[in-house]
């Protein structure tokens, strides 16, 4: 992932309300990630996010939780992807950004 794509991704989290990001102490937050590849092409991206959300404090496991899910490179299983994430109840989806 390149330095550029990084810094949109996190430019996006500033968006979330501050509620979302000041998340009480013992509340887990469940991301669900979702990429258009496979498992082992987004994996690159999933590292950085969650390296940056390590920077931030956050701990996967403690205060994180990753769900991620992918479309294995056809753009119509997309739709079911987000709807499983929708029927997850995270609390954000995330996607990857498409080369």
């Amino acid at each position: 992932m390149r330095r550029r794509e990084f810094i949109a991704l996190f430019g996006t989290m500033a968006t979330w309300p501050t509620a979302a990001r000041t998340q009480p102490a013992g509340r887990v937050v469940r991301i669900g990630c979702m990429g258009f590849g496979s498992s082992s092409q987004d994996a690159p991206f999933r590292e950085a996010f969650r390296e940056g959300l390590r920077n931030l404090g956050y701990v996967e496991g403690n205060n994180f939780q990753i769900e991620a899910r992918f479309g294995e490179g056809d753009s119509d299983l997309l739709l079911g992807v987000a709807t499983e994430l929708v029927r997850l109840n995270v609390d954000v989806i995330v996607t990857a950004p498409t080369r």
